[in-house]
């Protein structure tokens, strides 16, 4: 194990961050050199698009904050544990962090930066990048930079590195495919209910969903074991269109059965996901089940319905909230019982094919995640780990 630093690049402000007010709102520009932000590094994928962008003479000023392919960046606010690679097939020249990002560029004589990157999504990275979150205010790396350096990590062979980041690239590039594949079926889904929404009248929300308000259970039921079912306080866990599996309560208060969709109803207000089973709902969270039966259909009608949250935003004395009264009277453009139960018929065979390919990559990231200690202590041999990730590709 080494200290993280001791594989930085050569080249100067390998580890860096943008400081303070560095870049703010008014330097976004319609093009230029794109910023990395959160939005970026969902789920650990890089995601090269959705970009606000400043001046190439802005860019300049921060030559430390500069990205290019083989960089890894870490959230260092908010979403702590987040972590990104820029892609040697990236579709910009180059890229600047966001404030809450530190970039680490490492030495290729010495670090494969997709080792580093696996090693970081894995428990155990996960793990070390967690301890030293910061839970006053905001949650947060206190010195980032300083944190990320002083990080312990392994530092086996460069040829063995190589060998293991090839071997679980495979399932990378595996997930990518599903990830293409659950994003074309949900687009296609969307278009599909947008026409058939073009006449739709708007409908309060309480007219066509029953909706339960979350309520936090007891702070001593939380574990990390699985015991007991799924907790979602809030968006943490959401994923484009499911919430992953982290947080488990023993005393669920209120719950949201399986295919309910979940709003959050704190900041960020109106962000939904699907419940992939029953599970208990914090305060940050309410439950709206169709009246109809059609849960496809009221999904696209709320990820569709965007606009409806902005002004509960600026609700609240510090974060935007949305109570019960005021989401009961949320209104959507909306079909009627029969025209609903018709379009269920056909969003649903397209909503399955998304749930298949979550589900094929939450056993891929897994698969992922035990191999790769394995791998590294010698448990197991690359040559057996291809053989497995043959098996499953």
């Amino acid at each position: 194990m080494v200290r993280f630093e001791d594989l930085a690049d050569s080249s100067k402000s390998a580890f860096s961050k943008p400081y303070g007010s560095a870049i703010l709102k008014e330097d976004y520009l319609p093009r230029g050199v794109p910023v990395v932000r959160g939005v970026n590094l969902r789920n650990g994928i890089f995601f090269d698009d959705d970009f606000v962008f400043i001046s190439e003479v802005k860019a300049d000023r921060m030559p430390g904050a500069n990205l290019t392919s083989g960089d890894l960046v870490f959230t260092h606010r908010g979403t702590i544990g987040q972590v990104s690679m820029i892609p040697w097939n990236r579709k910009h020249n180059r890229y600047v962090l966001s404030t809450s990002h530190v970039k680490a560029r490492l030495n290729p004589k010495r670090a494969v930066p997709e080792f580093y990157f696996y090693y970081f999504l894995s428990p155990q990275g996960q793990a070390e990048l967690l301890k030293n979150i910061s839970t006053v205010g905001v949650p947060g790396l206190a010195q980032p930079v300083a944190t990320i350096k002083a990080l312990s990590v392994p530092h086996p062979p460069l040829a063995t590195q190589r060998a293991i980041a090839q071997v679980l690239g495979v399932l990378d590039d595996k997930i990518t495919v599903n990830n293409r594949i659950a994003s074309t079926a949900h687009g296609l889904g969307q278009a599909l209910s947008a026409s058939a929404h073009k006449t739709a009248e708007l409908v309060k929300l309480s007219e066509i969903s029953n909706i339960t308000m979350g309520s936090s259970p007891p702070g001593e039921s939380y574990n990390e074991g699985e015991f007991g079912m799924p907790f979602y306080q809030g968006t943490r866990d959401f994923g484009d269109r499911f919430p992953g599996l982290r947080v488990w309560c023993t005393s669920p208060v209120r719950t949201a059965s399986s295919g309910s969709c979940l709003v959050s109803v704190r900041a960020p207000v109106g962000r939904v996901n699907v419940a992939r089973k029953l599970c208990c709902i914090g305060r940050g969270l309410a439950a709206v089940q169709s009246k109809f039966g059609t849960p496809s259909v009221l999904f696209h009608e709320l990820a569709a319905a965007s606009d409806v949250w902005l002004p509960f935003e600026s609700e609240g004395t510090v974060f935007g909230a949305i109570n019960k009264q005021q989401l009961a009277n949320i209104e959507i453009p909306a079909l009627g019982a029969q025209s609903a139960r018709a379009l269920e018929n056909v969003l649903m065979p397209l909503d399955q094919r998304v749930a298949s390919a979550s589900d094929e990559n939450c056993a891929l990231v897994e698969l992922r995640n035990t191999l790769l200690p394995k791998l590294m202590s010698g448990q197991i041999r690359v040559r057996d780990a291809e053989k497995v990730v043959e098996d499953v590709t």
